[in-house]
């Protein structure tokens, strides 16, 4: 049955979902509108940084949406089945994609909207469709002005607390030193949390989170380098606090990278808004998702891209970042990992961009078995660039290198990634060794992989049996 707005009404969980579902009705929010048959999907960009997959059967008002909403359907949801209704949206004919065939194998048969005899009399509901409309408010230039002058007030309230933070943490960083690698890493998680917590009352919480997250990255490391290791990301902690007290001191984007280490969002609305963002149009291959959980409870999802379309002197490689609550249960992106999609990003400035926004995607995500288009550079090269970016950005953090003619070598119960004159040799993470081992008898590897400054996490590689993919 098609949907019509007495469904939707029927269907929507209150109100205010309607009146959210009514501002996402025009084409610019859904990069993808498409049927096949009684299936309607599409993709609509919300705040993160892949767009939300959209799913609705027309037969019987079943519906899946990959946002984090717990009401059910979401406005997203709702929105799809409004275009629908309304018929003044084209939908283009189009096979139906992997992810929709996969959600029609896991549903256990029609929805329990659908199962309900249509002619049963329904409760009164309060929700009226006709009603939901938008308000417009007449500007006020003074209440404008207000709002101007308080969020300055805000803004130079939270820069001093900053800086009084960053004056703690100094002397708190001086206490380390004090007593020395050793001893710090012994009591690192006690200590970092306390300065962690007083960072986050200071205003500063990516420096705090930073901090956080400090005694696991230790952890992971073997136990004959983390006194060294703590030193390194100690003076790290010290650089990025000197950078931001010398801000008018730096070009533009190393000033834009200490403000957001220490915790200053930027928005994607601004991201967008701003015409000098560096923005890169081209085919773009998903070569990873990770997700983390953070000590804040929320989940760090990645979703690393490669671009395979010339563009000189721009970045080759993108990474989105999402965070969603723990409690949602959500742990990967919009995307899978060998999907290919023509997108416009726009990278947040940064010395060494690499976080992005998508921009705009022409079509839908294409899942292909196509090999990776690679750069002509071995490891060792690849490495170089990294010590490059390095000199541009000390605390650059997790940075790709793509590679070719590299291959897997065991050593006890060690795997390294080795170039092919056996210059360079880069440990892998412990927890990658029993899935890429098979990779070590296989000869030459062409792929990418994720480097810290300590270890590397492989994502993909092209092997003479065919390609593999970090699990």
């Amino acid at each position: 049955m098609a949907f019509t707005l007495e469904k939707i009404e029927a269907l929507a969980p209150d109100q205010p979902s309607l009146a959210a579902a009514r501002k996402l009705l025009k084409p610019a929010a859904w990069p993808t509108l498409a049927v096949d048959g009684d299936l309607v999907w599409g993709e609509c960009q919300g705040s993160g940084a892949t767009p939300y997959r959209v799913v609705v059967h027309e037969a019987d008002a079943g519906y899946k949406c990959t946002c984090p909403s717990r009401k059910f359907p979401c406005k997203h949801s709702l929105a799809l089945m409004w275009m629908r209704a309304e018929g003044k949206i084209v939908f283009a004919a189009a096979p139906t994609p992997e992810w929709v065939k996969d959600w029609l194998g896991r549903r256990r048969g029609p929805s329990a909207a659908a199962s309900q005899d249509e002619s049963a009399p329904k409760p009164i509901r309060s929700i009226q469709l006709a009603a939901v409309a938008e308000t417009e408010v007449e500007a006020d230039p003074k209440a404008e002005a207000r709002a101007a002058a308080a969020r300055e007030r805000n803004r130079q309230e939270r820069e001093a607390a900053i800086l009084r933070g960053l004056d703690d943490l100094d002397i708190w960083l001086a206490d380390q030193v004090d007593r020395g690698a050793a001893a710090f890493v012994a009591q690192c998680t006690q200590a970092c949390r306390l300065i962690a917590q007083r960072l986050v009352d200071a205003k500063a919480p990516g420096l705090a989170t930073r901090l956080d997250a400090l005694p696991t990255r230790l952890f992971t490391l073997p136990e004959a380098v983390r006194p060294v290791a703590a030193v390194e990301e100690l003076g790290l902690v010290y650089l990025i606090a000197q950078a931001y007290r010398r801000q008018a001191e730096l070009p533009p984007a190393l000033a834009a990278d200490a403000r957001q280490a220490a915790g200053w969002s930027f928005t994607r609305e601004a991201l967008l808004a701003d015409e000098a963002a560096l923005r890169v149009d081209g085919a773009w291959r998903v070569v990873a998702t990770l997700s983390e959980v953070q000590p804040d409870r929320l989940r760090r999802v990645e979703t690393w891209l490669w671009r395979e379309s010339e563009a000189p002197d721009k970045p080759a490689c993108a990474v989105l970042i999402d965070f969603v609550p723990v409690a949602t249960g959500g742990a990967s992106g919009g995307y899978l990992v060998g999907d290919r999609i023509a997108a416009e990003l726009a990278f947040y400035p940064s010395a060494a961009p690499l976080r992005a926004q998508i921009v705009r995607v022409q079509g839908g995500a294409e899942a292909t078995a196509a090999s990776l288009v690679l750069p002509e550079a071995g490891l060792t090269q690849a490495f170089a660039t990294w010590e490059s970016t390095l000199a541009q950005l000390p605390w650059v953090g997790t940075w790709p290198l793509a590679f070719r003619d590299a291959r897997l070598l065991r050593t006890g119960d060690a795997l390294y990634l080795v170039d092919a004159g056996v210059t360079l040799a880069l440990p892998l993470q412990t927890a990658q060794a029993s899935l890429a081992l098979p990779l070590a008898g296989l000869g030459a590897l062409d792929g990418l992989a994720l480097w810290n400054g300590y270890y590397l996490t492989l994502c993909w590689a092209e092997t003479p049996l065919g390609r593999w993919v970090a699990a």
